[in-house]
């Protein structure tokens, strides 16, 4: 992960993002489009406001009033060049704007991105710190100060380490839940996925139909088109006999672990939790 520094804050683009979440980058910017929209929605203070509380004086201030939040504090806008020499909009992410983004993640990607930027972003700040101590203030005042912002800055640290901290072993149920299927190799059945989460087959099957996953052709299961390349099942035809003698062939399709995470991902949006997630859960 590089980090770079822009308007003196320490940023990383959200080109490199997109690809540690595994997101296409223009829905990443749209993203963090509707998020700079909602932060300038955010209420504003009036000029009395700032009067009762003169801590406020150093917000941002625009049109006789002064916004609570600024988006540049989370993203700054910047461009990039491809190698037709077009122009595309881009982001730089500070540590807030990343931890906004992980905020919307679940799953191992969110973990491991979630890691990454915190560990990164946490070992800049404490070699910046360690530049600091070398620093021989020369006189008294200077000396004092020096050890205010210090001890500020460290408590800063310590604030954000335990709130990582908490998140990601808010994350750990679904790390173990991932580790189990990724260790499997083999097929399942739509009845042996739903067991998973405490669901019938009939429940799972319809869920899957509602997220325009699958649909019935013929009495059977069938994958939508945009689904049927993505090595989520493997399917085989079997000989069966109807009760009237009658010989037919019916599709005997088993979900992939890919396709099972697939599955785990599209219940967890819906707020269905696997039955291992909820044994990690404090009574």
């Amino acid at each position: 992960m590089n980090l770079q520094v822009v308007n003196n804050a320490n940023t990383i683009n959200s080109r490199e993002v997109a690809k540690m979440i595994g997101k296409r980058h223009d829905n990443l910017v749209r993203g963090i489009d509707a998020y700079i929209k909602y932060i300038s929605e955010t209420p504003k203070l009036s000029s009395d406001d700032i009067g009762q509380n003169p801590k406020l004086g150093s917000d941002i201030t625009y049109a006789g009033q002064t916004s609570k939040l600024s988006s540049d504090d989370f993203f700054i806008e910047s461009s990039y060049e491809t190698g037709t020499g077009k122009s595309y909009k881009c982001y730089e992410l500070t540590k807030m704007g990343c931890e906004m983004v992980a905020n919307k993640m679940t799953g191992a990607k969110g973990v491991q991105f979630t890691a990454t930027y915190v560990k990164r972003f946490n070992e800049l700040e404490a070699n910046e710190n360690k530049k600091m101590a070398f620093y021989i203030p020369q006189t008294r005042a200077e000396a004092l100060r020096l050890a205010a912002d210090l001890e500020e800055e460290n408590q800063q640290l310590k604030i954000e380490n335990q709130i990582q901290t908490q998140r990601i072993a808010e994350y750990e149920p679904k790390v173990a839940y991932y580790d189990k299927i990724l260790k499997s190799k083999s097929l399942m059945t739509v009845t042996q996925i739903a067991a998973d989460y405490d669901l019938t087959a009939q429940k799972l099957n319809a869920i899957l139909k509602e997220e325009r996953v699958q649909h019935k052709v013929g009495g059977q299961w069938i994958l939508y088109k945009n689904h049927m390349n993505n090595a989520y099942t493997k399917s085989e035809a079997i000989q069966i006999t109807h009760s009237d003698g009658r010989p037919d062939t019916k599709l005997n399709t088993k979900w992939t672990q890919k396709g099972r995470l697939f599955i785990h991902e599209i219940l967890g949006n819906r707020g269905i939790k696997a039955v291992i997630d909820k044994e990690y859960e404090p009574v």
